[in-house]
């Protein structure tokens, strides 16, 4: 049975490693960008399940900016953003209807 040649492996330079350094860290920084996003959504969304207008409206601007930040740090795509506050904002104005 034919053994597979040994593969070369080329020794990585100082600056590919400082660019994996560099990637993790920005990862990291992303990911909890994204969960602060999604984070603030999910309390927006229960205070609409439970009805508490007043609550709602307290978390709105909260949950707005936060999105508005993941924009500008680039977590977040614009259009993708714009979607969630749209219908973060419907389901608000929904409630208000109801009451």
């Amino acid at each position: 049975m034919a053994q597979a040649a040994a593969k070369k492996v080329k020794p990585r330079k100082k600056s590919v490693l400082k660019r994996i350094r560099q990637g993790e860290r920005r990862a990291a920084v992303n990911r909890a960008n994204l969960t602060e996003v999604r984070t603030a959504m999910k309390k927006f969304r229960s205070a609409v399940a439970g009805g508490d207008a007043a609550a709602v409206r307290a978390l709105h601007s909260d949950t707005m900016s936060s999105i508005d930040r993941a924009i500008r740090k680039n977590v977040l795509r614009e259009n993708t953003a714009n979607r969630y506050k749209s219908r973060l904002t419907l389901a608000m104005n929904g409630l208000s209807v109801k009451k």
